[in-house]
């Protein structure tokens, strides 16, 4: 297996994650800016939610600039990283 296919994998399992995470929003029923105060705090679960998504996905990026052969460690490794 080549790395640009685990990279891809993983790239996509991360995407789903962001979308399930971005799911979570809910409409409020008027446009009226005080219907948005109960969302604050979802919002800010959601920023930090998303932040440390996006740092498992940048080391996993760097991790991989080092990576010169696939094997069954690193399978098991992006595994528990997924995990």
């Amino acid at each position: 297996m080549s790395k640009g296919r685990l990279e891809a994998f993983t790239d996509g399992v991360i995407a789903i994650i962001i979308t399930v995470m971005v799911l979570e929003f809910k409409v409020p029923a008027t446009a009226d800016p005080g219907n948005l105060i109960p969302l604050i705090p979802i919002f800010f679960s959601y920023i930090i939610s998303f932040i440390t998504v996006a740092i498992y996905w940048n080391n996993h990026h760097h991790m991989f600039q080092a990576v010169e052969k696939i094997h069954g460690r690193t399978l098991w490794a992006n595994s528990h990283l997924l995990f």
